[in-house]
């Protein structure tokens, strides 16, 4: 007898094992017809795979938010069967759902373009109308192997030839389409429907290492129904029309080029735009009773090895190498080298390490903007979004465990103010517990997680959970919010970490006269100073608050009879220490007008021969609200307060 629990806690029972498709339909026959899925104690199964104990189940149809992963992994079984068909002797690789949609790899001599799209879409929904059942099958290794091999699928027959050989392998056929895969799938193409679409091409490397041979990459998205893909297509033009590459350009706010490869070149008003931020920033972190600091940028190798940050992002930093160190780099790997620092936590505990600390000194906030370099794959780069060189907001509070609770709690307040001020009042909380690779024993770990855990608990912090997915030295919070078009960007980070103290030989003395080891809390707001000024680009299309704007005020002409008065009004605003330029250009209004407002430039005061009579100014306001006139003194004033900075008094 096998006893099934339903989500509303009703049960049914069975003489013996029974298929999740017989679930449903002992349910009813509309849930049967609905039905893609079935979890079993939390684990999605196909509805054909045999229920052969107690459990607690559940149906999985459209409507559950689970369904998503499920059809967009069909969806890219569904693309691949449909590129073979269309394009044979293409071989395939891998093909998985990811955040949004779904991509599959493939190897073809002649190079895929989006004009491929419209003809292999409709390939992929005559596949959906032919309603191919979808069948798992086991095989041994060898018949695997030998399957792929007969096929010329080389990619797929090199891969199973990595999988022990006892091991079984698991195989989905659908029609004449065979892939491995361990699943789940849907019980047929039907079931997938027609709300996908084909985004973008990219490239990719075999087993994602650039030794290997180079694949195209086919992109899509997949929804539930056709409404939920209309949303995000909108989402996906609106985001272009945000993209903050282009406006970086038509801003005149950075650039990047090849010679420099994933690094910023900030022009006048991009670091204007930088130093507005950080200084708003650094203001918040000083009343928070931060102290900031600055290390160096070039750290010997020792440190890093003492770290652990050697073994673990070696691939990722940069060395510094010249002739004479690289002979000693060979001749003996224990000379001097050194590397550009990927991060600031190892320099922050050379500062804490000089001189005694005692616990009256704790909770110790050491804050920097650091600059790091991370040598990021080159197909990983995007814009200022992802980059080699950044500079992060970081800082490191040092403190005993009794202190982890209420600090992570004045964290957690800091944080979320900082961003409500800058117009993201919507957070969601991860907690990512311990990595499958990490540094520090179990023990370590529980003391590490049960800290953290104790904090958001104390603190009420709604979370969701995020297994295996903390920090290499301890568990994190992460901190994702939300733009205006609804796209979610991690951002924030809290992270409690028992080990770097340990290995670096941090200590403070204790009450009771003996050394003990802080806590080293790694935390973190905007994260990468670039990264999040791209999210602030395209979260506001451009159109900065007027505190945060480059240029908040432009004074333009209408005539040159009104040159003087433009002059004093610009003197005004200067005085009063706004961010404004003079347009005294021979050129008619209505052009001017545009220009400033394509640039984005939220403030624009029009003066011509009245306005210089009376010591007006017309007031245009770059949201469309009607035009004002205003003495000069009243606009000055107005402006100035507007543009004061969140929390700025």
């Amino acid at each position: 007898m096998i006893l099934l629990t339903l989500p509303d806690g009703s049960a049914r029972r069975f003489d013996g094992p029974v298929t999740g498709d017989e679930l449903a339909r002992s349910i009813g026959p509309g849930l049967a017809k609905a039905a893609l899925a079935v979890k079993v104690d939390g684990i999605m199964r196909d509805l054909a795979l045999p229920i052969e104990r107690d459990a607690k189940v559940e149906i999985v149809t459209r409507t559950n938010p689970d369904a998503l992963e499920l059809l967009r992994h069909d969806a890219a079984h569904v693309l691949a069967e449909a590129v073979q068909e269309l394009f044979p002797g293409t071989q395939i690789t891998f093909g998985p759902a990811v955040d949004n949609g779904f991509y599959y790899d493939f190897a073809r001599d002649e190079k895929f373009t989006p004009e491929d799209f419209p003809r292999i879409e409709a390939r992929m929904k005559e596949i959906v109308d032919r309603d191919e059942a979808i069948v798992r099958e086991t095989w041994t290794r060898d018949e695997a192997i030998g399957y792929f091999a007969a096929k010329g699928e080389a990619f797929k027959a090199e891969y199973v030839g990595t999988i022990p050989e006892d091991e079984s392998i698991s195989i989905y056929r659908q029609g004449k389409f065979v892939d491995l895969c361990t699943g789940p799938h849907l019980p047929s193409t039907g079931k997938l429907g027609k709300a996908f679409k084909l985004t973008k091409l990219a490239g990719a490397y075999w087993r994602a290492d650039a030794r290997n041979a180079q694949l195209q990459r086919i992109y899509g998205t997949a929804w539930a129904d056709d409404k939920q893909l209309q949303a995000h297509l909108g989402q996906i033009e609106e985001a272009e029309r945000r993209d903050h590459r282009r406006l970086g350009r038509e801003m005149e706010l950075f650039h990047q080029q090849d010679e420099a490869a994933g690094m910023v070149f900030w022009h006048p008003k991009g670091w204007t735009l930088f130093r507005t931020l950080e200084d708003f920033l650094r203001r918040r972190l000083e009343r928070a009773g931060y102290l900031e600091v600055r290390t160096p940028q070039l750290v010997d190798r020792k440190l890093w090895e003492e770290s652990g940050h050697w073994e673990k992002f070696r691939e990722h930093m940069y060395i510094a190498e010249n002739e004479a160190g690289l002979r000693q780099f060979v001749a003996d790997p224990k000379e001097r080298v050194f590397a550009l620092k990927p991060m600031n936590c190892p320099c922050h505990v050379q500062i804490f390490n000089q001189g005694l600390k005692s616990y009256r000194d704790l909770p110790l906030r050491m804050a920097e903007f650091g600059s790091c370099h991370r040598h990021e794959p080159s197909g990983a780069l995007h814009g200022i979004m992802r980059v080699r060189n950044f500079i992060q907001d970081d800082a490191h509070i040092f403190c005993t465990e009794d202190q982890v609770t209420a600090e992570s709690i004045a964290f957690c307040e800091l944080l979320h103010g900082i961003y409500r001020d800058l117009g993201f009042p919507e957070v969601a909380v991860r907690f990512a517990d311990r990595p499958p690779v990490r540094a520090g024993a179990d023990p370590v770990w529980d003391r590490a997680e049960a800290a953290l855990g104790a904090a958001v608990e104390a603190a009420k912090l709604p979370h969701t959970m995020a297994p295996g997915e903390g920090a290499f030295y301890g568990p994190k919070l992460e901190f994702h919010l939300k733009d205006s078009i609804g796209r979610s960007w991690q951002c924030g980070t809290l992270q409690v970490d028992f080990v770097l103290p340990e290995r670096l030989d941090a200590s403070y003395v204790g009450q009771d006269g003996a050394k003990h080891r802080p806590v080293m809390l790694h935390r973190a707001i905007l994260g990468s100073m670039e990264r999040f000024i791209g999210v602030l680009i395209e979260h506001h299309a451009g159109k900065f608050p007027l505190w945060l704007a480059p240029v908040q005020a432009v004074v333009a002409t209408i005539v040159s009879e009104a040159d003087d008065h433009a002059r004093r009004v610009k003197g005004a605003l200067d005085d009063a220490g706004l961010r404004a330029d003079i347009d005294l250009r021979n050129e008619k209004i209505n052009y001017k007008v545009r220009e400033h407002s394509l640039a984005k430039v939220p403030a624009l005061l029009v003066v011509g021969k009245k306005e210089a009579a009376q010591g007006t100014v017309a007031l245009r306001r770059l949201d469309g609200s009607d035009q004002e006139v205003l003495a000069l003194d009243e606009a000055v004033t107005r402006l100035r307060n507007e543009a004061a900075a969140p929390g700025a008094s």
